[in-house]
């Protein structure tokens, strides 16, 4: 059960990862972000970190759906 729940846990963090990047994007393009960086460069890592989230939170969920 905790694996199934970690799953989800990776995919929803994936999906808010995802959309925070794309605000970011479009919102602060040319802006410092917390002396982080610029809001561009923020924005596209946390799409690609959210996106990659999500694949692994649904790939988990299947391996384990299919072991149960």
């Amino acid at each position: 059960m905790a694996v199934a729940v970690t799953a989800l846990v990776i995919f929803i963090l994936g999906g808010v990862a995802t959309f925070t990047g794309l605000g970011l994007l479009a919102f602060m393009r040319d802006r410092d972000l917390f002396g982080l960086g610029d809001g561009r460069s923020m924005g596209v890592s946390l799409v690609c970190l959210g996106l990659i989230g999500s694949i692994l939170g649904v790939f988990i969920m299947r391996v384990f759906r299919n072991r149960a």
